[in-house]
Order: structure tokens, then sequence, then C-alpha cells
């Protein structure tokens, strides 16, 4: 038992990483992190209560660690950004949702607590083979574990507490929000039915785009209105930033790729010597998104990937690896797992080529004299040594929370930047990425958030000079609608007009990307409630007018449906309880005054001391 319990010392890392938002906020709450800590180190507030600086960067430093452990590689600047952008989004949800159980009179009893932990194992717990007897989890294992002097000195019990604690104020929160969700069986049957109603149409459609803009008017009231009508709907918009670039590139010599491939060739002994291919990506491959998952790509469509990756993919054996393939990402081993019609499912490791000691060292001593305009406030100082090396510039332009490219190229770190309280003619840190240095100087900032009509205005009037464009193609559909119910087929009345019918496959209510029918509109409306075989009126899709006839449909089968109801209400209820749940947190996010102090804390930090 006492093996089993030091074994089981590392479900406390799980319940830490699962707990470490509830401890951070009891925290920054009690005080203690205020010691010797000034105003301005506050991050941020949340209807008034402070999440202090130094609780965040603590907790930052423990959330990168996690997901440098799990991804098995360092992270770039943009990576740390992602992780410290969701970081701060779940501490602001926590908060909200602390003070809404405050505000709710919601507890949890220490009884309920100790209940909810005896009788719901904590899931990683519940998996691990030391609690399991005969491949069943064994609660009297579990109990006496829980009972062991070892649980309580290991911090297992403690915080398993403040798991079960916030998991029971959550459940409570949902049954008040959500508890009165019922999935009736209109809605249940028309759920099956969207997804297994089928058809298939032949139509001809009236672009809009085959109308030119300037036949068509959109006062600027129509755009006011449009915008006031629909402010609530539109979505935030990123910051934008506008950056100037200057690249160091890396030579590769032929004796460079060489090397690479004879290490790609040596990996590729050590699997057929019998090490383990996902054990070796996750060691060795510098493809950081998928050596994680043991070099895992999932499953990809013909053409969806370089064509020498694509060619080696379609014609290896399965399961077999492949000898070093190059692309211009390097060198890939590839194992196909399976293969089915134009889609394949395979594992790959990369090896990228990379410069010699002896030219990176050339290449580095340029750097360090690039390296001499970074980190200043002196856009004249970037130009010049930009100049004296004989550097390739250009602009780019970098939008929040996306990695900044440059001429097709990704560069790392350089939109994190930009976006964490730099000010315009600012100069960045050098970047160093694997096919070059980089180096970036701000010219321009906007800040991102709910769009004004100014940044709106533009999309709005394309919108609704499509719809008008539609509504001046609707006569001319009439009349050739009118033409073709009168032939003795849909071809033979179109065809003459100078139209060609085109067919589409089998398609759902739900389908997408239906050829020019779209989804979701009356195009589709018309395909499942028009006569098979005639010729309808028309109908709108979101850029065209369409004239359809029904070729095929098929109904769902009511029957199959009444015998799987009881289990697709439970589904669906779950789901709608989940969505409400989410919306009613988003809808706290809205309405809570959170204010958001990092760019200012980071833009601080970079100042020069006096």
């Amino acid at each position: 038992m006492l093996q089993s319990m030091r074994a089981s010392a590392k479900y406390i890392w799980w319940i830490v990483a699962a707990m470490f938002l509830i401890t951070f906020v009891f925290y920054q709450q009690s005080g203690l992190s205020d010691r010797n800590v000034t105003g301005g180190s506050t991050v941020a507030k949340v209807n008034g209560t402070a999440i202090t600086y130094d609780a965040y960067s603590r907790a930052l430093r423990i959330r990168l660690q996690e997901e440098q452990q799990r991804s098995g590689r360092s992270l770039d600047a943009d990576q740390d950004r992602q992780v410290a952008d969701q970081l701060f989004n779940e501490l602001v949800t926590t908060e909200l949702l602390l003070q809404e159980y405050e505000r709710r009179g919601i507890t949890a009893s220490d009884d309920e607590v100790r209940q909810a932990a005896m009788e719901q194992p904590y899931p990683p717990i519940a998996r691990s083979p030391e609690f399991q007897t005969d491949g069943k989890f064994d609660f009297q294992k579990y109990q006496r574990f829980l009972a062991s002097p070892g649980a309580r000195t290991q911090g297992v019990l403690a915080m398993l507490e403040s798991y079960y604690r916030d998991a029971l104020l959550r459940r409570k929160l949902a049954q008040q929000v959500a508890n009165s969700v019922f999935a009736t069986d209109a809605q249940l049957w028309r759920l099956w039915r969207d997804t297994r109603d089928s058809a298939q149409v032949t139509y001809i459609a009236l672009a809009a785009d085959a109308i030119a803009d300037s036949a068509v008017t959109v006062p600027e009231s129509e755009i006011a209105a449009y915008f006031e009508g629909h402010r609530k709907q539109l979505t935030d918009v990123p910051g934008r930033a506008v950056l100037t670039m200057a690249r160091l590139p890396r030579p590769i010599t032929a004796a460079d790729s060489a090397a690479a491939k004879a290490k790609a060739e040596a990996l590729r002994a050590e699997i057929a010597k019998g090490a383990k291919f996902e054990d070796v990506a996750r060691r060795s491959s510098a493809d950081t998104g998928s050596a994680s998952q043991g070099g895992a790509l999932g499953t990809a469509a013909r053409g969806s990937t370089v064509p020498a990756f694509d060619a080696a993919a379609f014609s290896l054996p399965i399961g077999i690896v492949s000898p070093p393939v190059l692309t211009p990402f390097g060198y890939h081993l590839i194992r196909v797992d399976a293969r089915k019609g134009d889609s394949v499912t395979a594992h790959h490791i990369l090896v990228r080529i990379q410069q010699s000691d002896s030219v990176a060292s050339a290449t580095d001593r340029r750097a360090d004299a690039l390296a001499k305009a970074s980190g200043t406030n002196t856009p004249a100082l970037f130009d010049s040594v930009v100049k004296r090396l004989g550097l390739e510039t250009g602009r780019v332009t970098a939008i929040e929370g996306s990695v900044a490219r440059w001429n097709g190229r990704s560069v790392p770190g350089a939109s994190s930047w930009a976006f964490d309280g730099t000010k315009p003619g600012e100069v960045g840190e050098l970047l160093d990425a694997d096919d070059a240095y980089y180096l970036a100087r701000l010219d321009s900032v906007t800040a991102g958030g709910k769009p004004t009509l100014a940044k709106v205005h533009d999309e709005i009037r394309t919108l609704l000079a499509r719809e008008k464009k539609l509504d001046l193609l609707m006569p001319k559909a009439k009349q050739i609608a009118a033409a073709a119910a009168a032939a003795p087929s849909f071809e033979k009345g179109v065809v003459p007009l100078g139209y060609l019918p085109m067919s589409t496959p089998i398609f759902a209510r739900t389908s997408t990307n239906i050829s020019a029918l779209g989804q979701g509109t009356e195009a589709i409306g018309a395909a499942f409630g028009q006569s098979i075989g005639t010729v309808g009126a028309p109908v709108r899709s979101r850029t065209a007018v369409v004239i359809l006839r029904v070729d095929v449909r098929h109904l769902a089968d009511s029957t199959a449906w009444e015998k799987q109801k009881p289990l697709q209400r439970d589904q669906v209820q779950q789901r709608i309880q989940q969505q409400v749940i989410q919306i009613f947190i988003e809808n706290l996010r809205m309405n809570a005054k959170i204010v958001d102090n990092r760019k200012s804390i980071a833009a601080a930090a970079r100042a020069p001391t006096t």
C-alpha cells in the first residue's frame, strides 16, 4: 500500500493543474499578495477586485512550464502570448463565477465535499492502474488511500477538497441557470431530420458578382442603419499593426542538406531496430505541433500537403517508415497508418536542414551587429544598421492573435511583441527563427475591440450592395424560371437562354458548401420544400439568385428516430445546458467591468530605468 501511495503522488500534479485557478483566485483575494506591491502592479480588475501582477506572473510561470512539459518543446513568444491570454481569460471567468456564487448565496458544505470525493473519484485517479482491480475502478482502494496519512501529507486531500468544492459550486450554479432546459419531441425530430433528410438538385445560379458595383447605390444612411441594427451581432475585430521588418537569412549549403538527410536516415535505422516511432518523434522531430502527439498528423485529403509529401503519403505501404522525403520544410520520415479514397492518416518525423557550425558562426556575427539596433526607440538606428548590413526589408501587417508572416514565412514572436504595449517607433528584440534572424520596428498599431462604423463601413456596403444586385436579378430570374417550367425539361428550358445547368451531390439540410446554394439559405429550403421534378420560383442564396429542380429527395426514418429518442434527448439536453451556461458566462463578462493592464505593465517593464 505504501508503494501505491508513493506512486499516487503523481496525481498531486494533475490536481494542481486542475485546481490552480481556484487556488490563485483565493490567494489574490486573501490580501497576502499585496505585501510590498504598489498599485501599479495590479494586472487586472474584475468588477473592482484586483488581480495582482505578482500572483499573475507566478500563475503564468506555472502554466508555461506545464505547457512546455506537455509539448516537450520550448515555446516561442507567440505561443507564450496564447498561453497568457488563455490563462487571463480563465482567471477572469473564475473571479466572475466566485462573485456570482456570493451574489446568489451558493455554497458547498464540508459534508457535500466529502461525499462528492468519496462517490465521484477524480477522473485521472479513477483511470490509474493503482486504483483498479481486474480492470475496474476499486472504490475500496481509493477510500483506503484517502484515509491514509500519505494522502494528507502529500497534499492530495487539500487539493481534492478545492477541486470538489469548485465542482459543486459550478454544478449548483448550472442547476439554477439551466435546470429548466427540456428538449421537446418537435426539437428532437427537427435535429434528426435536418441531418438525415437528403436531396439532390439541378440548378442555375445568377451571380450577384456579374453586376457591376456602379449599377447599385448604397446610401450612407442605409449603411449606418444596418450598423446600428446589427451592432450587438458584430464580433470583436483584432488589432492590426504595421511593421518594418529586416531579415538576415541563414544560408544553407549542400553539406547542410546532406547532414540533415543523414540524421533522418539514422532515426529511421533506430526505428527499424525496434525503437517506437512515436517516442523518436517526441524526442527528435522539429515539427513541435505534431511531435508532442508522437508525430501524429491526423487525416488529410489528397493535395492538402506539399507535392513531395503528398506523393509519398499516397504511395507508401501501410505501416512502413519511408526513406527521408525532402520538402521545403526539411526531410520527413513518414508512416502511413490508414488510407481511404483520397484521404490518408499518417505520422511523421521532421528533420530541418540547418546551417553548419562554421557558416552559422559567420551569420551570428552579422546578427550581433543587427542586434545593436534592438530594444531601442531610435528608428534611424534601425535604418542605418540594416543599410550597412545590406539586409532585405519589407512592410508586414500583423494581426493580433496570429503569427506574423512575411513573404509566406512565419516570424514567431513579432506579432505578440507588437501588441504587448509597444509604441510606434520602438524596435523589438532580435528574433531567432529557423530560416533567418528577424528584427522588427513598429510603425503603427490599431487597437482591436468592438468594431466602429468606420472599421466595418466597406464590409457593410459590400453586403448591402450584393442584396441590391440580387433584387435587380430577380425579374430576369422569374422569366427564366417561367420558361424552364413551360419547357419539356429544365435543361431544354434554360440551355437555349445561354445557361448550363449544374447538379449537386446528395446533401442534407445542414450540409455546407453546396455549390451556389450556400448553407441555411432560401435555396436550401427550396430543395426540401419544392415538389420533386418541378421547377420552382427563383430563390436566393447569399451570393446568387437560384432556379432549381429537385431530382431526388429521401426523408428521415421516423421509426429509427423513435427507437433512439431517449438517448438523443439526454445528449441534446446536455448540449443545450452547456450552451446556456456558456452564454450565461459570456453575459457575465459582457456586463462586467474588466480592466486589463497587461500591456501597460509590459510597456513599463521595457522602459529604461532612470
